[in-house]
């Protein structure tokens, strides 16, 4: 079911009640539903009403009736960058925050700014214009959503490496899917309205799938249901009732410093708490063997890098030190109103396992009370 479409002054209501800018998503399951062309069309919208509203960026990929809709609304020219002999253009931050408008129409969220840039990732450059005050209207595709990114990978077969976090979109106050039939989007794809004529074969037999896309739409879907309800729950409850309602069903990640899997944990957590509409954390215990003198460079770079992912998912990243790491993460569940910890299952063989009590035994056992989820990498992930 396609979402009602919001009239251009529910979002302008909005505006004029924030002190710090308020973001809107048209979010959508490929290229080529129409989400750049409806951010524009709002533009007009409400520029019609007296809204000071330009285009921060938006590329139109030679879509003639895209680009048709730019004209006639400001365009914040960009910033040239020269990398390894190019120049390449970026959104000028600086310039539209010089700018100052009402509201700045952002497409491309998930994208990666090229070095030099103010910022290194687009989305980030939203969130320096939010926090001026400056609203922006922005599109992001299903498929660049971080908790989304190995679900992705395994329905299609392509590795998508530029990611929003899930916090991201949980920020937006209004969030808008752009749903189109299956059909109709390949046949705007046959038609030469996504991309050049060149590209279309091989867009038909990877990505254009009619079962990959099938799969993607069932996401947006859902993602965008979910958001709803969420945002409707918070205007039902006061910030008291939700942490009543959720203060025991907090969910807790357990980082170990063991790598290879972790990215799949986190996103699985991340997933988990905002089906629950609840506070989530990365909790790693450090033991003596595992302090910073006893582990290697390669380990703990690995670490470094999914404590920053954590956090750019919207955990609270919390190290503990301790002997017994299974003894504090129980206490530290209890402590923090945790209902769910989600861990890894052990790499360990089994008989090790079974003689010498590997941690997620040790947890489905000792932690009475504590919902204990325990995930093999050898299947597949579910959404």
């Amino acid at each position: 079911m396609t979402a009602a479409r919001p009239r251009p002054e529910d979002f302008l209501e909005l505006v004029q009640r924030a002190r710090r800018g308020r973001l809107k998503l048209y979010i959508g399951f490929a290229a080529g539903v129409g989400k750049t062309y409806r951010m524009l069309e709002e533009a007009h919208a409400l520029k019609k009403r007296g809204v000071d509203v330009v285009v921060g960026f938006v590329e139109t990929h030679g879509r003639a009736e895209t680009a048709d809709l730019v004209k006639g609304l400001e365009v914040v020219a960009r910033r040239r960058i020269e990398y390894r002999g190019l120049a390449v253009e970026e959104m000028d931050v600086d310039a539209v925050l010089a700018r100052r408008p009402a509201v700045a129409i952002v497409d491309e969220l998930a994208h990666t700014n090229v070095p030099g840039s103010r910022r290194g990732k687009r989305y980030q450059d939203v969130l320096d214009l939010l926090e001026a005050g400056i609203n922006v209207i922005g599109a992001v595709n299903i498929q660049h959503l971080e908790s989304l990114n190995g679900v992705v990978q395994r329905v299609t077969g392509v590795v998508v490496r530029e990611t929003v976090p899930d916090g991201f979109v949980k920020e937006a106050d209004q969030i808008v899917n752009l749903d189109l039939a299956v059909e109709d989007l390949l046949e705007r794809l046959r038609a030469g309205k996504i991309y050049a004529e060149e590209r279309i074969p091989y867009a038909l037999e990877h990505f254009f799938q009619d079962g990959h896309l099938s799969t993607l739409r069932e996401l947006a879907l859902r993602e965008v249901a979910e958001s709803l309800e969420r945002t409707e729950e918070a205007k039902r409850w006061s910030k008291e009732e939700r942490q009543a309602a959720t203060g025991y069903g907090r969910v807790m990640v357990c980082m170990s410093s063991y790598p290879p899997h972790e990215a799949t944990l986190l996103r699985k957590g991340s997933r988990m708490a905002g089906r629950l509409n609840t506070d989530w954390f990365v909790v790693y215990v450090e033991t003596p063997n595992e302090s910073p003198e006893r582990i290697g460079s390669e380990v703990q770079r690995h670490l470094i890098a999914n404590i920053e992912r954590a956090r750019e998912l919207g955990a609270e990243f919390v190290r503990l030190k301790a002997r017994d790491p299974v003894t504090a993460i129980i206490d530290f569940a209890r402590s923090h109103g945790v209902g769910h910890i989600v861990i890894g299952r052990s790499h360990r063989p089994w008989w090790r396992q079974l003689f010498m009590r590997s941690v997620p035994i040790r947890l489905v056992n000792e932690g009475q009370g504590l919902d204990i989820h325990v995930v093999s990498f050898d299947e597949k992930e579910h959404f």
